[in-house]
């Protein structure tokens, strides 16, 4: 299994937005260093505490600071931006980055992001199959494009001058293009489904029971024996809330406390999820009543704290209930005890993972062997 980084960061509302961008570069920074296989950012532009407002910018800023990490956008929200304009920053950014870009696509799922767009009434999902349809033409067709949809329409056929290059959509290094890769939430996601169809993987989110975690990894391989190709579960990513520290106490002051970062999450992301009429994501049941999805209930269940040993045990158990998966996604929180954050990825890199790589590994020696 490897390990990778996912963050929608959620920093307080009275802040500095310069510390906090500085604080979430410095994660990404460590994670190369530490040998994360991939590293995820996600944007919203209307929301003062999860203050990301371009993914794309933010990884731009990262590509001259790492070395060897992948980079992805977690996500792009693709209702939210015009396909041209995706498909240019994108193919730039494969190249600023060598071919180290990751492209996470998403219909977005903060409201206000789709009101202040204008697109709050509108088909998300259709408006979302669209751009990225476009994109995929922009990158795989030769200019002046000619191409016509229901929300946009895309193409240079009257300012076209291939001689000076004028009216070109750059393409990106890696061809055909970058992996694609979509953020599952909802259980049993179709849209899980028909990415696997399309040659896209899924990362399941770190916000979620892991019963629908669990229902994810069947309709992936339903997508991927439409398309005829193997389902195979080092391609699917799990997202995790996960703190470690040196000792037990100190992870659970710094992990359930009034001030944690990781309560101050949960709390602002039930708020939303609940507005939203979307609480059945933190229940481990669907006859559960709304009232019983409290926050202590939420914490309890989806954050992973403790020692080494004690995580190393969590991750093998969380295993266990959801099934095989390629790439553990440690959630980015804000840094409230910079030297407790950074200790935390270290203890993950450095003592955890290894841990479980070996229960893993010895666990399917011993099945060999019977």
């Amino acid at each position: 299994m490897e390990l990778g980084f996912f963050t929608m960061p959620i920093h307080p509302l009275g802040k500095d937005w310069r510390q906090s961008l500085r604080e979430d570069q410095d994660a990404f920074v460590l994670a190369d260093r530490l040998g994360y296989a991939e590293a995820y950012v996600g944007e919203h532009s209307t929301d003062a505490a999860e203050n990301i407002t371009s993914c794309m910018m933010f990884l731009s800023a990262l590509a001259g600071q790492t070395q060897r990490i992948r980079l992805g956008t977690g996500t792009v929200n693709l209702p939210n931006i015009h396909p041209a304009a995706l498909a240019a920053q994108a193919a730039m950014l494969d190249h600023m980055l060598d071919g180290r870009f990751i492209l996470g696509i998403s219909p977005g799922g903060l409201l206000s992001d789709a009101e202040i767009f204008g697109n709050l009434g509108a088909d998300r999902n259709a408006m979302f199959l669209e751009c990225i349809n476009q994109v995929l033409a922009l990158w795989s067709t030769e200019p002046p494009y000619n191409l016509t949809g229901q929300f946009w329409t895309v193409g240079t056929p009257k300012t076209y001058l291939p001689e000076i290059g004028q009216g070109i959509i750059p393409k990106p290094l890696q061809r055909p293009h970058p992996p694609i890769v979509v953020t599952a939430v909802a259980p049993f996601s179709k849209g899980v489904t028909e990415a696997a169809a399309r040659g896209w993987d899924p990362i399941s989110a770190n916000f979620l029971m892991p019963a629908w975690v669990r229902s994810h990894w069947p309709k992936y391989v339903e997508g991927c024996e439409r398309a005829g190709r193997p389902a195979n579960p080092a391609r699917w990513r799990v997202a995790k809330s996960i703190f470690v520290a040196d000792d037990d106490a100190t992870a659970r002051d710094y992990a359930t406390g009034a001030e944690s970062p990781y309560t101050y999450y949960y709390r602002s992301l039930l708020t939303k999820l609940k507005r939203n009429g979307r609480a059945e994501l933190f229940k481990e049941r669907r006859d559960m009543v709304d009232e019983e999805v409290t926050l202590d209930y939420v914490t309890d269940r989806l954050v992973f704290h403790g020692s080494v040993n004690k995580v190393v045990d969590q991750i093998l158990a969380f295993r266990e209930q959801v099934g095989d998966f390629g790439t553990l996604l440690y959630a980015g929180k804000d840094w409230r005890d910079p030297v407790l954050g950074r200790r935390s990825m270290e203890l993950m890199a450095e003592k955890v993972m290894p841990a479980v790589n070996a229960a893993i590994g010895g666990k399917a020696a011993r099945a060999a062997a019977e």
